[in-house]
């Protein structure tokens, strides 16, 4: 009889997989040992695997070349990486290594970029998109960066007013695009994204504000989806809504040569997950050529901002059950030495789920449990693996420690949970483990940060100087 934990998961899924496999009863990430991660540095442990960065921007550079390619495409493609998924430096600067663009949406990022190009990590001919609502600070910066001399600086119209406020402060002409306020799908609160300008609106919009405008050159409409890039009709019905502003606006106004699609591809959440990101590729550009030529007009150079896509894949966090819990004739509770709330905030904040697995015992038997974390918190818990609909794990021994892990974690989470500041419960940020590879291929791992103190949080609150 299969009762072991490895059975299970063979059985579930096609496993080993690419980045997941299996050594001496023990659980690889893209060959990182993760107990002898665990050895060295305890639990509970978020970790960022570098190359996993590199590799995802140039599995969607080779996509969009092989579409181009086959579709005889005469515009170019243009990769930024969004940095509101993760801003910091090691991300940064792995992403930047692969002949990428920015996208910003907050005043603070501008300083990111100066930053960076005072480094010489970008150049003037990097491309900065700047999203957002534009606040005084964030114009401020935007015209600071275009008056010192980022050209390829777009700030992306969201309001009728930010033309006017960027043109005070910025001494020349410089380049803007508009964002389109998409609707969204019928299971939404509300029917038109609030970001934006409205598809009825854009045309006259230019006419109004920017057609006779000498310090202003439209070069790009950009379009965004809640949803991401799905191959559902929604999504197609959208994309050609937004194709028929670009091509009536395109003839109309010469200089618009660029259509930003935005970013939205899904990122792996289970050991199930199959998506066509190549044929979604070749029909979006397949689309947009098909409806250029239809119009008769140039097709566009096409720009996307992906940021999970880009950066989710590489994180990981690393848990110890503590104990066990038998609340009920069915329920046990797996109570983890840290919390889903502070640590994974999307658990629970939109139920999101990630990978999830042992890292350790995989020969042994397995049961149903509920994973619950360390605030005193009834919405800390995390209830069911995706295609599983329940949390299976070896069973639980208190002489034998038990280690999980939780992958693709690596966007958004520090951002959302505060990182490095106050957690709920005085729950404290863990160690963060960055690993590289050297030009040997050699893993390279470095502490980042150390897990918080108490003296950390006192600060914070105001006890200690």
């Amino acid at each position: 009889m299969n009762t072991k934990y490895i059975d299970l998961i063979s059985q579930t899924y096609d496993f080993p997989q690419e980045e997941f496999t299996l050594e001496n009863n023990k659980l690889n990430f893209h060959d990182i040992d993760l107990m002898e991660l665990v050895e060295e540095y305890g639990a509970p442990l978020k970790f960022t695997y570098l190359p996993q960065i590199s590799k995802n921007i140039n599995r969607a550079k080779t996509w969009f070349s092989d579409a181009i390619k086959k579709h005889d495409y005469k515009g170019t493609y243009n990769y930024c990486y969004c940095t509101k998924s993760s801003h910091f430096k090691h991300v940064l600067n792995e992403a930047l290594k692969n002949d990428i663009h920015i996208e910003t949406s907050s005043a603070f990022d501008i300083d990111i970029v100066e930053n960076l190009k005072k480094e010489g990590k970008i150049t003037n001919e990097t491309y900065v998109i700047s999203n957002g609502f534009k606040r005084a600070q964030y114009v401020t910066n935007i015209a600071r960066l275009i008056n010192n001399g980022q050209k390829n600086c777009i700030p992306i119209i969201d309001n009728y007013e930010e033309i006017d406020l960027l043109s005070e402060q910025i001494d020349d002409t410089f380049k803007i695009g508009i964002r389109i306020a998409s609707e969204e799908e019928p299971k939404f609160e509300f029917y038109t994204s609030r970001l934006g300008i409205g598809y009825k609106n854009i045309v006259p919009f230019f006419n109004k504000q920017i057609k006779d405008n000498p310090k202003v050159e439209l070069k790009m409409l950009h379009f965004f989806i809640n949803t991401g890039i799905r191959d559902t009709a929604y999504y197609w019905n959208e994309l050609l809504k937004c194709l028929k502003v670009y091509t009536s606006l395109k003839k109309i106004c010469p200089s618009l040569d660029s259509l930003n699609i935005g970013g939205g591809f899904p990122i792996k959440n289970s050991l199930l997950f199959d998506f066509e990101y190549d044929y979604l590729v070749d029909e979006i550009v397949n689309q947009i050529k098909i409806t250029c030529e239809n119009e008769e007009v140039d097709v566009p150079n096409i720009f996307t901002e992906f940021g999970s896509f880009t950066v989710g894949e590489s994180g990981g966090a690393i848990y110890e059950i503590l104990y066990q819990k038998q609340q009920n004739d069915r329920e046990k509770w797996n109570m983890i030495n840290s919390s889903f709330i502070t640590t994974l905030p999307d658990t629970w904040a939109i139920n999101k789920r990630f990978i999830m697995l042992a890292l350790n015992r995989w020969n042994e038997s397995y049961e149903r449990v509920l994973l619950g974390g360390l605030t005193c918190d009834s919405d800390d818990y995390y209830n069911s693996e995706q295609n599983m609909n329940a949390i299976y794990l070896p069973k639980y021994n208190k002489d034998k420690p038990l280690y999980i892990g939780f992958f693709n974690t690596g966007a958004y989470q520090e951002t959302i949970g505060g990182y490095g500041g106050l957690q709920h419960c005085l729950i404290p940020t863990p160690k963060h483990i960055l690993i590289d590879k050297d030009e040997n291929g050699n893993l390279v791992k470095t502490v980042f940060n150390e897990q918080q103190k108490s003296e950390d949080l006192l600060k914070i609150l105001g006890y200690a100087n």
